[in-house]
């Protein structure tokens, strides 16, 4: 009897840790923000995610800053509503909304949120220091201590324009997926140093099409960003890279329908 409860344990133990790779979408849409265009709603906010799986994207991309005093934020520019992040504290980024109402959210009530479902991943970005490199490694470092303790690694996949930051991540979490966004290495570089994939610009891509081709045959995931016109949505479909990131998640959705 003992040894059935083991299996059973086991069993359960195995099957919660793969549930979110068997069960999130399949489609290369990654909704940049979030989805918030069609709807007129504040990027980077829960609204945008919540629209975003709701559209049924493969994943929802979400910016991070950290505070004056320490607390990991969500939001794309360097200041929100005015306020400069980096040099100000988390109750001075409270005085400010969203134009929908919602507050600043902290990546603790993003993951929070975003765990909610199954069927849609978080593209976690962790911003670039303005201030110095060793604080976007601390940014870095801090990012993956969240998600680990949040429990969410299986719904996130980091990406990120520091170097740096993304050594530290992939030093923190080795089996953690980590993508650059700069678009200065080959991928041979980035399969040297550990990274899971690129995640570059579409005008990069344009004038380095080879490196599609070579990074998946050196196992990395190719994505674009940030591809909005249907002429360049059909130039990346025709590379058939792993994901692409849009503002237009609603058009790459109806052009990939119509190539089944």
């Amino acid at each position: 009897m003992k040894s059935i409860f083991l299996t059973l344990l086991t069993f359960l133990i195995a099957s919660s840790a793969t549930f979110a790779q068997n069960s999130f979408n399949k489609n290369k849409v990654i909704a940049h923000r979030g989805a918030w265009k069609t709807q007129d709603i504040p990027q980077n906010t829960l609204a945008s995610l919540k629209e975003a799986v709701k559209l049924g994207c493969e994943g929802s991309e979400f910016d991070v800053w950290m505070t004056s005093d320490g607390i990991l934020v969500v939001n794309h520019d360097a200041d929100f509503e005015g306020i400069d992040i980096e040099t100000s504290t988390y109750k001075e980024l409270l005085t400010q909304r969203h134009a929908n109402g919602e507050k600043i959210s902290t990546v603790k009530e993003y993951l929070k949120a975003g765990k909610k479902q199954k069927v849609t991943k978080l593209i976690f970005e962790f911003k670039p220091s303005k201030i110095s490199v060793e604080r976007s490694i601390e940014i870095a470092e801090k990012s993956v201590l969240a998600v680990k303790k949040m429990k969410a690694e299986k719904w996130v996949e980091y990406i990120t324009f520091s170097y740096e930051g993304g050594l530290k991540a992939i030093e923190m979490d080795p089996n953690a997926n980590v993508a650059y966004l700069t678009g200065n290495k080959t991928p041979a570089e980035l399969k040297e140093a550990g990274f899971f994939g690129f995640d570059y610009n579409i005008n990069v891509l344009k004038k380095n099409p080879h490196w599609i081709k070579e990074a998946q045959e050196l196992g990395l995931t190719v994505n674009a960003w940030t591809v909005n016109s249907e002429a360049d949505l059909n130039w990346i479909l025709d590379h058939n890279p792993d994901f692409i990131t849009t503002d237009e998640p609603e058009l790459l959705f109806r052009l990939i329908d119509a190539r089944k």
